[in-house]
């Protein structure tokens, strides 16, 4: 990964039916032509700790997760600074336990880009399949779009100390 890169971190369990839903949205922007030049995208999947060195090179972050929002199924929120932290507490599954101390790991070493966000989907199911509930099927579109839109605004402001 080149350093100061922006990383697009898709992560879940594909096997879990709509649990897998940040991993499928990933795959969705490898080659997106809206994508912008300097941008990595990678299938997190279920790796939690392994992932910290590549955030910390990454000049930003954005993750993509199944997050319990207490919301319909397919609702998506993007969420920043400590909203974040109650976001990763809402455990969907086990998973989520090594994403928040992959987080919570990467903000106490100082490797935690400053510009950060998490795009949650509300998930329906999580239970053994591979398929997305239709709710959350639906809502890949405006998914993917909310990543890219916040990617956009995370170039437009730079990082503090760079001019």
């Amino acid at each position: 990964m080149t350093a100061g890169a922006s990383l697009i971190l898709g992560v879940g369990n594909i096997l879990l039916r709509d649990e897998g839903v940040g991993v499928i949205v990933a795959q969705a922007l490898v080659n997106h032509p809206n994508l912008p030049p300097d941008t990595i995208v990678v299938d997190g999947g279920t790796l939690g700790l392994d992932l910290l060195p590549m955030i910390g090179d990454a000049g930003a972050l954005i993750m993509v997760d199944a997050v319990n929002l207490r919301a319909a199924p397919g609702t998506i929120r993007i969420m920043h600074g400590w909203e974040l932290h109650t976001a990763l507490a809402q455990h969907v599954s086990p998973h989520q336990v090594g994403v928040n101390d992959l987080v919570a790991l990467a903000r106490l070493t100082g490797t935690l880009p400053e510009r950060f966000a998490l795009v949650g989907i509300q998930p329906e199911a999580v239970e053994v399949g591979l398929e997305l509930t239709p709710a959350v099927q639906a809502a890949l579109p405006a998914a993917i779009q909310a990543v890219l839109d916040e990617l956009h605004a995370m170039a437009a402001v730079p990082a503090a100390g760079v001019a």
